[in-house]
């Protein structure tokens, strides 16, 4: 989730990004941090706005914070700020966010290795992206970021080029993921409501989630 503003010829979507729970750390909140903000910029993607084609551009900021309060997530009012436990263990036994169009979310430790693209992958769903449904993209190249585990993908984009496609190890190795301008073409800036030049993207989930392992 975020706000967009409109800064000359920019549309600058700004998100801040909170991380806390026992495996999140000030070193791993800056990696999600600057994971998100390069990998959105790479494709260089635009939109036309009133009249005119505009960069968009995103600028990413985060915060550890071990000891937040449950009342502190439930009662946030600011758009820009997204809220992720992170945890070594998950149920499910996989990284996820609250819906698309989002702000909270539950991380598991494992997934979030550097250059893993799982928080640019999560990100893009608090945005409102969803998975794509054609999840065999044999013979179209890179995987966008918004492709999920399991995807079939040309041999070299997989954890293990020399398996069959499908097998243990021939599928999506997420490593290989990233954004494209078809990725910011989806986010359908173009139809958002701007107000004085700007506007929200994303939506309210507000979810405090307790350490999974708690649960067992």
């Amino acid at each position: 989730m975020g706000t967009i503003e409109i800064e000359n010829n920019i549309a600058l979507i700004l998100s801040h990004i909170v991380t806390y729970g026992n495996a999140a750390t000030s070193a791993l909140t800056e990696q999600i941090r600057e994971e998100i903000e390069t990998m959105w910029n790479e494709p260089e993607g635009t939109v036309w706005l009133e009249g005119m084609e505009r960069a968009v551009r995103f600028r990413i900021t985060a915060a550890y914070e071990p000891d937040i309060a449950q009342e502190e997530i439930l009662g946030n009012d600011n758009p820009r700020n997204n809220y992720f436990r992170i945890e070594e263990f998950a149920q499910g036994n996989i990284s996820f966010v609250d819906g698309l169009g989002c702000n909270t979310g539950y991380f598991k430790l494992e997934n979030l290795y550097k250059g893993s693209t799982t928080a640019a992958h999560e990100y893009g769903h608090t945005l409102g992206l969803e998975h794509p449904r054609d999840l065999d993209i044999r013979g179209k190249g890179i995987p966008g970021i918004m492709y999920p585990r399991g995807t079939l993908v040309d041999a070299i984009y997989q954890y293990e080029p020399d398996q069959p496609a499908g097998a243990k190890g021939g599928t999506l190795y997420p490593i290989y993921r990233r954004v494209k301008k078809e990725d910011i073409a989806l986010l359908k800036i173009e139809r958002l409501s701007f107000k004085n030049n700007q506007a929200i993207i994303g939506d309210f989930s507000s979810i405090w989630h307790p350490d999974h392992q708690t649960l067992l």
